[in-house]
Parts: structure tokens; sequence; C-alpha cells
């Protein structure tokens, strides 16, 4: 994974970003010598999202097959919050 500097990042602005990303599909921006941070296209965004999204679905789809799901109204549900917030 190519490693932008802040530096580099302030000096040379968004192109410092598309070079690092010609050469892979993440990027990381390290500050005073920490990495701090990881850019990426919106497409390798998108992705990790839908990967995200679906290991949610799997999730919520494995805990109702295990009986962990709560069927009721939305009052039902905002008076059971209501009861759960200290």
């Amino acid at each position: 994974m190519k490693a932008i500097t802040a530096n580099e990042l302030k000096t040379k602005g968004v192109s410092s970003i598309e070079s690092a990303l010609a050469e892979g599909d993440e990027a990381i921006i390290s500050v005073r010598g920490q990495e701090r941070y990881v850019v990426m296209d919106m497409e390798a965004y998108n992705r990790l999202r839908v990967c995200e999204l679906e290991a949610a679905l799997y999730a919520a789809r494995r805990q109702v097959a295990e009986g962990q799901a709560v069927t009721e109204s939305v009052e039902e549900h905002i008076d059971r919050l209501r009861k759960m917030d200290p």
C-alpha cells in the first residue's frame, strides 16, 4: 500500500492521492511518521460498503434463525428503548 505524507498531501494536493491510487486500491496518509488515514477511490469504498452490509444482513438472519429477534410495533419498540435508557 502506497504511503503519502501529510506534507506531500499539503504541497501536491489531490494529485498525490491520485498518483498513489494508480498503484493500488488504497493509500495510507501518515502524519508525523504515524499512519493515520486510509484513502481509496469510490469504487473500492463501495465494494467494502457492500461487504459490510452483507455481513450485517447475515448476522441479522442468523439472529432471527436462533430466535433472538423481537417482533413488535413501532410504539412498543420505542417504549422498550425508553425503558432501557438509564
